[in-house]
């Protein structure tokens, strides 16, 4: 077990990213064979989850070098795939977290 001051920053950003994407997924229920039918299914914390991890991804892509291109295309992922579980979609931009990384479609 390593002190946390001798982890990299870099590391410190892409675990918690990683965390902040496992959940979203669990919460629109991904992890299930049917997501739409799925108990764990929770678009409202989805869409926390999600905007916390835009806010992360946005304000530390500059540190994150070759890992940027991953987690912001996880990130991309889950956007999309909260808005296909969406009974009424946001509006592009106006989805989770796309004030952070502009709209996706």
């Amino acid at each position: 077990m390593r002190e946390l001051a001798d982890v990299p920053a870099v590391e410190v950003i892409s675990r918690a990213a990683v965390m902040l994407m496992s959940s979203a997924a669990e919460k629109l229920g991904l992890a299930d064979e049917d997501p739409d039918s799925s108990p764990r299914r929770d678009l409202d914390e989805a869409r926390r989850v999600i905007t916390a991890l835009a806010g992360l991804v946005t304000a530390s892509v500059e540190y994150l070098g070759p890992h940027a291109g991953p987690i912001r295309d996880g990130l991309q992922s889950l956007q999309r795939a909260f808005r296909e579980s969406s009974a009424h979609p946001d509006e592009p931009g106006k989805g989770p977290g796309e004030k952070y990384t502009g709209p996706v479609y």
